[in-house]
């Protein structure tokens, strides 16, 4: 089994195949997404033509103005998205755990660097996301009041929720 998983993890770091880890390998019955991630916006990333969305949280959208502490707009969902670019080049392969599949057809996961490092919980523990409680359960709640108490990320100004700022454009 280790052999199986070592050999599936050279291979996505090669590029080549597989795609997806086995369901054995992933522990789940659907196989994990494992590879180089490309950064689609705060919260969505691609690993070969596969598109993710991650899960428990939100993150601004590309368009999307926030203030900083000195009250001057800035687009948050870009500067979220290039955060989670940085972040994962730091780390690569990404690895990502399928939950579910959203009503635009892409995966819902829980994604890793591999270092282990949880990508929704660094995204809303920065202020680069949201915990969304409807899907979380509160899984990032804790994230969100670190980034919170610290000012950080959008934190650091006002901001509208992004499933609301949706909702209104």
């Amino acid at each position: 089994m280790a052999l199986v998983a070592i050999s599936a993890l050279v291979a996505a770091l090669n590029g080549g195949s597989p795609r997806f880890a086995t369901p054995a390998q992933s522990g789940s019955s659907h196989p994990a997404l494992i590879g180089r991630a490309s950064v689609i916006d705060g919260d969505t990333i691609e690993i070969r033509g596969e598109r993710i969305r991650f899960n428990g949280i939100d993150a601004p959208e590309s368009r999307q103005l926030c203030q900083d502490a000195n009250g001057h707009n800035y687009r948050c969902g870009t500067a979220a998205a290039n955060a989670l670019a940085t972040f994962l080049a730091r780390s690569s392969p990404t690895r990502c755990e399928y939950v579910d599949r959203d009503r635009y057809g892409r995966v819902v996961a829980d994604c890793y660097r591999a270092d282990g490092s949880s990508v929704a919980a660094w995204l809303v523990r920065n202020g680069h996301a949201l915990d969304w409680p409807r899907y979380s359960r509160g899984r990032y709640a804790a994230d969100q009041r670190t980034a919170k108490t610290d000012r950080t990320g959008i934190w650091q100004g006002t901001f509208e929720k992004p499933w609301e700022w949706r909702a209104r454009n």
